[in-house]
């Protein structure tokens, strides 16, 4: 582990390697969404199921599509109500976004952290990164950098150690990709919050 050292963490994303960082809710196992060997490195490291999609973090809503398309109206108002936050958006994926990530389906999960520390990261970067917690699968959520070396250990290129995180919950998920909006994993952000934006909402 390390303090933070921006500059030797994109280097390692854009190689190719595996940098977890604190988000506002857990910290996150970022690799670059157009390396595909780095994305096999998350799964392999985590001992996720390569079926089971990862999530992507972006810096601005504006690069949600390069990565989303046909965006209902509802996404953006959730966007401008919730973005940064703790509010993950399932959309439909479009040609630039690998099978690795949607693990072979026509849906891309996006989120904008609120933290200065990933954000700088993925700016830095210059392109979308993975924002899957950075703990082995099944493990307790990562709220520290001691926790997630001592989940992930030699696994993950760096650390970057900025404290323990403010909420140790994770990102509410919700998907917008058919006509009807559903929650898929209650989190952080509250079902009735989404709902003054969203109205209709189906609950997981």
């Amino acid at each position: 582990m390390e303090q933070l050292n921006l500059t030797n963490a994109v280097s390692i994303l854009k190689n190719g390697g595996l940098v977890a960082f604190p988000t506002d809710t857990l910290y996150a196992l970022g690799a670059s969404s157009s390396i595909q060997s780095a994305l096999e490195r998350v799964y392999e490291a985590k001992g996720r199921p390569t079926g089971m999609p990862l999530p992507i973090f972006v810096s601005s809503a504006e690069e949600i599509e390069n990565i989303a398309i046909d965006i209902p109206t509802a996404a953006w108002d959730l966007i401008d109500s919730f973005w940064p936050g703790p509010l993950t958006i399932i959309l439909k994926r479009s040609k630039a976004v690998s099978d690795i990530i949607t693990g072979g389906g026509d849906t891309v999960g996006i989120r904008m952290p609120d933290h200065p520390i990933a954000l700088e990261l993925i700016r830095s970067v210059g392109s979308p990164i993975t924002g899957t917690s950075a703990n082995m699968s099944g493990d307790d959520n990562p709220s520290s950098a001691d926790h997630v070396f001592k989940s992930l250990g030699e696994s993950v290129d760096l650390i970057i150690d900025g404290g323990e995180c403010v909420s140790s919950g994770a990102s509410t998920i919700l998907d917008l990709s058919s006509n009807q909006p559903r929650i898929i994993r209650y989190g952080v952000l509250l079902a009735e919050d989404i709902e003054r934006v969203c109205p209709g909402i189906i609950e997981a």
